[in-house]
């Protein structure tokens, strides 16, 4: 099934690793031009061919105004944009008040303004070009009030709402604006979750993959692990021709942990 995104560049941000690498590495699939932006560096051996990289703190718009005029010089305007990059609390809220509210700021500086900072440079310049497909990387946590990390859960719904936003106001520009929700994936954002969990309760002596598959069999309908793969999967075709009519979803890829009646 030809995507339609052959030559097509494509900002990644936080696609140094996780799901914005495997989001890079289909895109290469798919003959795009991904560019990633990411505070860390890839390993260049993820993916196939040399991607271009920038260093980008979205948090900070000055950064990512820098990295918005590079990319456009060196690749050319940006038809996709795919936005991954997002940091959870460190701590676990069972309850919330566990969580101090100084922790709270870090996380809604990268999650929301972030978002802000790269759809305010990339949509207005989309809207202007009159074409474009912006995916935001959200959760089944902002869906749920998830208590496991509430800033990371508050501000992943601020995502899905604010992603409904600019696909209103970007509809009559022709440019479309989803949001895919994960479940549970195997990343270094879901490990840190479990950290936090036996930070917090030393008598417990479960591994990672141990306390994970609990997690998995009592939550998750399928009763496995979401891939990577398989939320990048999702994000490149609402980034494809083939979404042509698709704009102000959120998709969920879940395993059926979220069902809306």
């Amino acid at each position: 099934m030809d995507l339609g995104l052959t030559g097509k560049t494509a900002i990644v941000t936080g696609g140094a690793s996780g799901i914005g690498a495997a989001v890079v590495s289909l895109l290469q699939q798919e003959q795009a031009c991904p560019v990633i932006w990411d505070l860390q560096a890839a390993d260049a051996s993820t993916f196939h061919d040399s991607v271009p990289q920038l260093s980008v703190d979205v948090s900070q718009g000055e950064s990512v105004e820098q990295a918005w005029q590079q990319t456009v010089a060196e690749h050319g305007t940006a038809q996709i944009l795919v936005h991954c990059a997002a940091v959870g609390s460190g701590h676990l809220g069972f309850p919330w008040h566990n969580v101090p509210v100084s922790a709270w700021h870090r996380v809604l500086q990268v999650n929301i303004l972030g978002m802000t900072h790269v759809a305010t440079v990339v949509g207005q310049a989309m809207a202007d070009a009159k074409r474009g497909a912006m995916v935001f990387l959200s959760s089944v946590a902002g869906q749920i009030g998830s208590q496991t990390d509430p800033p990371y859960s508050a501000s992943k719904a601020a995502n899905i709402n604010f992603a409904q936003c600019l696909a209103r106001d970007l509809a009559p520009s022709g440019v479309r604006v989803n949001t895919v929700c994960p479940g549970m994936v195997r990343t270094p954002l879901n490990q840190s979750v479990w950290q936090a969990w036996a930070n917090q309760n030393p008598q417990e002596t479960l591994s990672y993959d141990q306390w994970a598959e609990r997690k998995i069999q009592q939550l998750v309908p399928l009763g496995r692990w979401q891939k990577a793969e398989d939320v990048a999967s999702a994000i490149v075709f609402l980034c494809s021709d083939r979404a042509s009519e698709i704009t102000g979803q959120t998709l969920n890829v879940d395993g059926g942990f979220v069902m809306h009646s």
